[in-house]
């Protein structure tokens, strides 16, 4: 299947297909093309029965035909892209999904199965956020952007989604403007209005420096354009409106679904060809997500040279994960570090994080959401150096909530001396964590959720007279005609 000159494809093994682009010119023989996509397991009605964290259960009942768009770009990490993924997968039991991501795709990152996907070219963030840059330096940034908008509106026109959700926008994604309004007004000029429009967000948003002019844009682009937005957070732990004070605001229904956790069964001993922990000393597990954070490639060059200082000390085994997308001359940098200690390992990447966690004594790491829930799934001991750079102060807050009631500890940069560092592992290994009991049930309920709001928005369409489901255009003009019509009776 093709959408213009982009293949798509359907996943239904373990591994993300790579899909690749070809050149700008041929993006414009659109005319014409339709996407033949596949219908599987589609052809029934299944019942769904919803438990949210209030313990409220509700019976829906809904055609599993429901296609469902979901935009994910992820720019510098991964962290967006795993929550999307985990989220698409429970979307997939009983939904047609096209999941569109816009980011480097990690080798070796498993999408789920049975979806549909398509990978525009891919864009990225300057180390700052402050600007775009292709993936790709054969095309201009002006090329690759104009061939992403063309791409996502002809796969929005050929997949016709009954729900179309959009990761992170309007709350973040400011860059991605360019492609994202058009994509919505799109949506929103259906004749029926049929689409239900939905913002997925999770449960902390960064500050910005102008909070006010950014809180007002975001309320207008939701009001605007926005049937519901998920917040993948339990209001009981953080709500959002301590991180977006005008939340009373927005006009649409703001639903929590709970923390987005890896829920599918994983093996930590299976290696799914990625390096796997031994168990033959207790473990000490160094992660850093994505890789390409500096704050992160600093955290683990200063547990390398701690790890040394360790190895007569402590029996356990340092075991690092670098993140798949580290440029190589970090990740060089790591390896001539660790090549010094017996008691170290270094790889660039698990895809297998959480069962990973369950066979270790502690985990070093950032503070990113996904981190931070395999952490809690797994009941691990925790030390965190939470990411800060350009004023976020996103994985700050949810830390030092949870280093409050004694889940994990955090680690100050004035503890990434050596000697400092070594002090602070060797008491997180003599310290028990506090268990915390969360909704992470983030998946399943927004799959729950969308469902029951699908049905909401079905009736509520249904009810309004198709005038008023029309563009302005087109009233102002069936109105011209019927006066005309009623001019001529008039003089006959």
């Amino acid at each position: 299947m093709r959408v213009g000159s982009h293949q798509l494809r359907r996943v239904e093994g373990t591994q993300a297909t790579r899909i690749a682009d070809v050149e700008i010119a041929r993006v414009k023989s659109f005319a014409g093309l339709v996407m033949n996509l596949p219908v599987t397991k589609r052809d029934c009605l299944a019942t769904a029965r919803v438990a949210f964290f209030s313990g409220r259960k509700t019976n829906i009942r809904s055609t599993v035909t429901d296609r469902v768009m979901f935009y994910c770009q992820h720019v510098l990490g991964i962290g967006h892209l795993v929550r999307s993924a985990e989220i698409v997968r429970q979307l997939a039991r009983d939904s047609h999904v096209l999941l569109v991501t816009g980011g480097e795709i990690p080798d070796g990152f498993r999408l789920p199965e049975n979806i549909d996907t398509l990978q525009l070219p891919p864009l990225k963030t300057s180390p700052d956020f402050s600007s775009l840059r292709p993936c790709d330096f054969s095309r201009s940034l002006e090329e690759t952007r104009a061939m992403r908008r063309t791409l996502l509106l002809q796969a929005f026109n050929d997949f016709n989604p009954d729900v179309l959700v959009t990761e992170l926008f309007p709350f973040g994604r400011k860059h991605f403007r360019f492609e994202l309004l058009p994509l919505l007004e799109r949506a929103r000029s259906q004749q029926s209005r049929r689409t239900l429009v939905v913002s997925s967000v999770r449960d902390i948003l960064v500050a910005r420096k102008d909070q006010e002019e950014y809180e007002q844009r975001v309320c207008s682009l939701v009001n605007s354009f926005y049937n519901l937005v998920l917040v993948h957070g339990d209001e009981k732990f953080l709500k959002l409106d301590e991180s977006f004070s005008r939340l009373s605001g927005l006009r649409c229904p703001v639903a929590y679904t709970g923390y987005v956790v890896q829920q599918h069964k994983t093996d930590a001993d299976k290696s799914y060809g990625f390096p796997t922990v031994e168990r033959r000393r207790p473990a000490i597990v160094v992660s850093n997500g994505g890789g390409q954070y500096l704050t992160g490639q600093m955290l683990l060059e200063s547990v390398l040279r701690a790890a040394h200082l360790l190895q007569d000390q402590i029996p356990h085994e340092f075991h690092f994960f670098a993140g798949p997308l580290m440029p190589e001359e970090a990740y060089n940098r790591l390896q001539t570090l660790a090549a010094s200690s017996d008691n170290v390992s270094l790889s660039r990447y698990t895809p297998n994080l959480a069962a990973v966690l369950k066979c270790a004594k502690l985990s070093v790491s950032m503070a990113g959401y996904n981190t931070v829930m395999d952490i809690l799934s797994s009941g691990v001991g925790a030390l965190v150096y939470p990411v800060t750079s350009n004023g976020d102060q996103e994985q700050s807050v949810r830390a030092e909530k949870l280093a409050k009631i004694g889940v994990l500890d955090l680690i100050g940069p004035e503890e990434l001396a050596p000697e400092k560092l070594a002090q602070k592992l060797g008491a997180a290994l003599r310290n028990e964590p506090t268990r915390l009991a969360l909704n992470r049930s983030g998946a399943a309920n927004s799959a729950l959720l969308l469902r029951k709001y699908l049905a909401i928005h079905r009736e509520h369409i249904s009810d309004i007279p198709d005038l008023w489901l029309r563009s302005q255009e087109e009233s102002v003009a069936e109105k011209q005609a019927s006066d005309r019509r009623k001019r001529n009776a008039q003089q006959h």
